[in-house]
């Protein structure tokens, strides 16, 4: 097939090209750069099945010939991007998805929106299952990423109803391997690099607040099911495997051969106190579930984070 990643030069998007073009299929790659590194891609420079497009999906995009998969993953992902960038969020959940739901609806090709676990907000059902409608802070700073992801499931599923679109909907929870970005923002990214670093690590709040972390290569497995299962309804992606950050901090340590050695600063406005997918709908209707380990996991991770400080 002729596939279209928007978001390929990102973290997961890179992952998802890759594994794409080793299946067989030829890829177009958009990204505006805004998060995306070009680095991401490199490897890919002169391949015959892939071509890469700089460009904003927020803008109808000049796509040449037939398609017949669309995904969006196009937008800022992590706290730090998404507050710096709360226009570009907004925009990239709102008119980025419709102008790719539009493009797929022209070119007959079907459509995968990734939504995020952030949808549920601050859950008050633990864990989360695709059928709990969340408890977010509709103004909160948070608000310019779970509300453009909430707006962007509403839209699809009306292309979905309205249109006749074929539609998935992936909510993907904490992912983690390499190609993080060392200042992503992210716990994984910021324990790791200061663990590598010898530094103290810095734990927001007292650390009880939990996380479930899959590594990247099952997140995009889980996404390529979806795309070609038959389900059309949010699924959720990601690991059940559930950690304190206070836990998860403790086990970068003991990967790296240090004792703990914490500080810790206030938590951020908004942010969740447990977050762990219900993945009963992703097991029955996609066969999917998380194969990689989280120390096997964690131990490749640390070990690009090496090679990226030059250590």
């Amino acid at each position: 097939m002729r596939v279209l990643v928007a978001g390929a030069a990102g973290f997961v998007g890179s992952h998802l090209v890759d594994r794409l073009l080793a299946d067989g299929h030829t890829v177009v790659g958009v990204d505006n750069l805004c998060t995306g590194r070009p680095e991401n891609l490199a490897h890919l420079v002169g391949h015959p099945l892939f071509t890469f497009m700089e460009a904003d999906v927020t803008a109808p995009l000049e796509v040449d010939g037939p398609l017949q998969r669309v995904y969006h993953l196009a937008s800022p992902a992590s706290p730090v991007d998404y507050l710096e960038r709360p226009f570009e969020t907004l925009y990239a959940g709102s008119d980025g998805t419709r102008a790719l739901a539009t493009l797929a609806l022209g070119r007959k090709a079907r459509f995968l929106l990734t939504s995020t676990s952030e949808v549920y907000g601050d859950p008050e059902v633990h864990p989360q299952p695709e059928g709990y409608w969340g408890k977010v802070n509709s103004i909160g700073p948070r608000s310019v990423y779970d509300e453009a992801k909430r707006y962007a499931e509403a839209l699809t599923m009306a292309f979905h109803r309205y249109e006749g679109l074929e539609t998935r909907i992936a909510r993907i929870f904490n992912t983690y391997g390499p190609r993080m970005r060392h200042a992503d923002g992210r716990v994984i990214p910021n324990f790791a690099v200061q663990a590598l670093l010898g530094e103290p690590l810095t734990v927001y709040g007292d650390g009880s607040q939990t996380r479930s972390y899959c590594f990247v290569t099952d997140t995009v497995d889980g996404l390529i099911r979806l795309m070609e299962g038959s389900y059309s309804l949010p699924v959720n992606l990601g690991n059940p495997y559930e950690l304190t950050v206070r836990e998860l901090a403790r086990a970068i340590l003991q990967q790296v051969g240090r004792p703990e050695d914490l500080v810790f600063e206030a938590l951020p406005e908004d942010d969740p106190r447990v977050r762990r997918p219900d993945i009963t709908l992703a097991q029955r209707e996609l066969g999917w579930a998380p194969r990689v380990g989280f120390n096997e996991g964690i131990a490749a991770t640390l070990d690009q984070f090496r090679a990226d400080l030059g250590l």
